[in-house]
């Protein structure tokens, strides 16, 4: 039996499918990056290295000098700050709030209304979300929602988003899991109806209530879903720009925030470059978790 021609190419043949995405993503991924971290061991408008930054009796990092601002400024460390606070509200809180609504709304007639409810704020951009709790958070009662509500209570209308530190933040923060606790729900509720109802009926049949039933069987089942849930939300939250930029309020600079502001507004390629490097660096353990993880489960298929 003679081996069809497809099989019997040769072993750079492979190479030549993958050349458009490999030339594609080196000029467009690779050649950014690259010259971005050159970029961040220059100076502000990239005419000499960031050692010229340096000031006598003031600590330096040499060609390092872009990183130590970024990590030692006060505005470094309040964008750092942030992004650590959007990390620990956005990923657990998307994760249990999805895996919430997939289990509630499994349970009622009306399952494709709510779920559409739930997902559509995933149907506006972030720059009008933003805009959306502008008006929520307006200090004019006749204008914000929230104020609104707080005058027919009896209190007083506040400036919401001029909060100290780090209430602005968790305001913000706010937004964020309106928007995205569609997506993890959607994801979440997907893989709650691939698990076999055979496993549900027997342990039923078995005597476990609800609550065993979620912790002991759905729960263990659900937890490659939730790691992807997880791992996807912490990459779409190092990355949160949108929000923070409309919404600015006092101190709520997260690290994509801080970059552009460099770069447009203050004009130092540099500190803008190391800013970005620092965001690319966060990112790649998360994403080399992923591939891995991805790589465990087709090698188990």
């Amino acid at each position: 039996m003679r081996t069809p021609m497809i099989m019997r190419q040769g072993r750079w043949t492979p190479w030549l499918y993958l050349a458009p995405a490999i030339v594609i993503l080196t000029i467009y991924v690779l050649y950014p990056a690259l010259r971005t971290a050159l970029f961040s061991f220059q100076n502000a408008n990239s005419t000499a290295l960031a050692t010229v930054n340096c000031r006598a009796g003031e600590p330096c990092w040499g060609l390092l000098e872009n990183y130590r601002q970024a990590l030692s400024s006060q505005q470094g460390q309040v964008a750092l700050r942030n992004t650590a606070l959007w990390l620990l509200v956005i990923v657990p809180g998307t994760a249990l709030l999805g895996l919430l609504f997939a289990v509630l709304t499994d349970r009622v007639s009306y399952e494709p209304l709510a779920k559409a409810i739930i997902f559509m704020p995933m149907a506006i951009s972030f720059v009008g979300a933003a805009i959306i709790w502008r008006f929520v958070y307006n200090p004019d009662p006749n204008l914000g929602i929230l104020n609104a509500l707080v005058v027919a209570l009896g209190g007083e209308p506040r400036a919401w988003l001029a909060s100290p530190p780090p209430v602005n933040t968790l305001l913000l923060t706010i937004v964020g899991l309106w928007m995205w606790t569609g997506f993890t729900m959607t994801l979440l509720s997907a893989a709650l109806k691939a698990i076999p109802t055979d496993i549900i009926e027997a342990a039923r049949v078995d005597g476990a209530n609800e609550w065993q039933l979620f912790v002991r069987i759905m729960l263990p089942l659900l937890a490659p879903t939730i790691a992807v849930v997880m791992t996807t939300m912490t990459i779409n939250t190092l990355k949160m720009f949108d929000i923070v930029w409309v919404m600015k309020g006092i101190q709520t600079d997260v690290i994509a925030t801080r970059m552009v502001s460099e770069l447009y507004l203050n004009r130092n390629n540099g500190l803008a470059s190391a800013y970005a490097v620092i965001l690319i660096v966060l990112i790649i353990p998360v994403t080399i978790y992923n591939i891995r993880r991805f790589s465990a489960e087709e090698a188990e298929k």
